[in-house]
């Protein structure tokens, strides 16, 4: 295993757990106590997470894993969540996207979708050629813009705002001016909790004012999370349950969840 890989490993079991011994994550990853003390010793250094005697533990209780060393994890599932998503956008419709790994994987779903690649749009706001673009993204994520500015059938609405290291997300008053101005048909949120009672959420509270902003602004609100996400709740609140009209999840969601959902009036997709 590679260190980045190992990096991105004890990453996500210090979120998981919230504390490591050196011995049992060696065990875990089937390398000597020394690695990972280096490895424990790096990721401090990046101030990752804490050093204690013998392990180390996560950096408080409201701990966010940067995007950058967020791996696959449940990436099928992601992946089917996102082309799920993609299918419920129509031709020549505004879309908000926010940050996040499931978002990041609908824009890559609408990207390749062989209707928006081909046909009668063009991208007359952008090259000057004639007919519509094939659709609108509006995003404060800097990675998503990255990924679809190259390509010629999208127009792409970028917010301004500071960005954060953490998700790519443009936050602050700059963003708000923008999303101020602009309507869309459908916000995708990426959330890192969505429980009926407590609605969605988000790890930073400006990052969640930016997509409460952004579901403000639009027709339809779609959340995208993975069945991990549900029934859980976050630091910041970005809506009510009740301001969500669809949900898109994995199989492995509780069906006692997904009724709630339903009987607060969502409709829910399982893929």
């Amino acid at each position: 295993m590679s260190r980045d890989a190992r990096w991105r490993t004890l990453l996500e079991l210090l979120v998981e757990r919230g504390r490591l011994d050196v011995e049992d994550a060696a065990a875990e990853l089937g390398v000597s106590a020394a690695t990972i003390r280096r490895d424990f010793d790096g990721l401090a250094e990046q101030q990752m997470l804490v050093r204690t005697r013998g392990g180390a533990v996560v950096h408080g209780v409201s701990y966010e894993l940067p995007l950058r060393y967020k791996t696959a994890r449940h990436a099928s599932e992601k992946q089917r969540i996102a082309k799920a998503v993609a299918d419920l956008v129509a031709p020549g419709e505004a879309v908000g996207l926010t940050g996040g790994t499931t978002t990041t994987e609908v824009a890559r779903a609408l990207a390749v979708r062989g209707d928006l690649v081909s046909g009668e749009f063009g991208v007359s706001a952008v090259s000057g050629v004639s007919g519509a673009p094939a659709l609108t993204l509006v995003t404060n994520a800097l990675n998503i813009a990255n990924e679809l500015a190259v390509r010629p059938q999208f127009k792409i609405v970028l917010t301004g705002g500071v960005a954060r290291a953490q998700s790519y997300e443009l936050v602050g008053p700059l963003a708000d001016g923008v999303l101020g101005q602009i309507t869309v048909d459908v916000a995708v949120l990426g959330v890192v909790a969505f429980d009926v009672t407590h609605g969605a959420a988000a790890h930073d509270e400006a990052e969640a004012a930016i997509n409460r902003l952004l579901c403000e602004r639009a027709e339809r609100v779609v959340v995208a999370a993975d069945s991990s996400k549900l029934g859980r709740r976050a630091f910041a609140r970005i809506c009510a349950a009740e301001a969500v009209d669809t949900l898109v999840t994995d199989t492995a969601a509780d069906p006692e969840v997904v009724r709630r959902f339903e009987e607060a009036g969502l409709r829910v997709v399982t893929v």
